[in-house]
């Protein structure tokens, strides 16, 4: 197999575990954080409402960026923030 398929491959798991393994830490967010679990749970749902958004966004404001060199202008643009 191609090695980008391995690499996208990977990003997909890393990204399901970001997306996933939150919410089984809920309790321990709340409590880390000192405030209610459902506070938190606001605080996860936040997070995914902004990856659903911010995602689309980002695609199509680097969609005529030259191919060679997309992934690393998205990458250094996310990093500031």
């Amino acid at each position: 197999m191609p090695f980008a398929l391995y690499a996208l491959t990977a990003g997909a798991f890393g990204i399901g575990v970001t997306e996933f393994v939150i919410m089984g830490l809920l309790l321990n967010v709340s409590a880390d954080l000192g405030v209610s679990t459902s506070a938190a749970g606001l605080l996860i749902s936040g997070y995914a409402i902004g990856v659903v958004v911010g995602a689309p966004i980002l695609t199509i404001a680097s969609a005529r960026w030259p191919r060679l060199r997309r992934g690393q202008r998205r990458m250094r643009a996310c990093s500031h923030l």
